[in-house]
């Protein structure tokens, strides 16, 4: 089973970077797509990055491409997004999803998932 864990949230003012990682167990990491979402207070899940099971497609909201990088270690079995130019929008809580193969921007299509870590940047 995949069991996924992130880590790197804390407070960063408007402009600075943060990098988000996400550890994954070990059994079957490598045939899983990974993706982050966000959810801000009193709004809905909402899709940021994906990556295809081998790195070799990725996939940003609007809101943050340009911005965001999210890749993948498999040897390690992690996932990081690397998050730059940030914005008071920005601020959520992040949460590292997997799900078997395809890429996908539904969050009830993604099979499992992290407990999440905030992100706050302030103006």
């Amino acid at each position: 089973q995949v069991q996924l864990k992130e880590s790197g949230g804390g407070l960063v003012q408007t402009g600075e970077s943060l990098g988000l990682s996400c550890a994954a167990s070990t059994g079957i990491f490598t045939n899983y797509a990974m993706a982050w979402f966000r959810q801000g207070p009193g709004k809905e899940r909402e899709f940021v990055a994906a990556v295809s099971w081998n790195g070799g497609r990725t996939d940003y909201a609007d809101s943050v491409k340009g911005r965001f990088t999210i890749s993948r270690d498999n040897t390690k079995n992690t996932v990081t997004l690397q998050m730059n130019s940030l914005e008071p929008r920005d601020t959520a809580t992040y949460y590292c999803a997997a799900r078997y193969f395809q890429l996908r921007r539904t969050p009830g299509e993604w099979e499992y998932w992290g407990q999440g870590t905030q992100v706050t940047v302030s103006s």
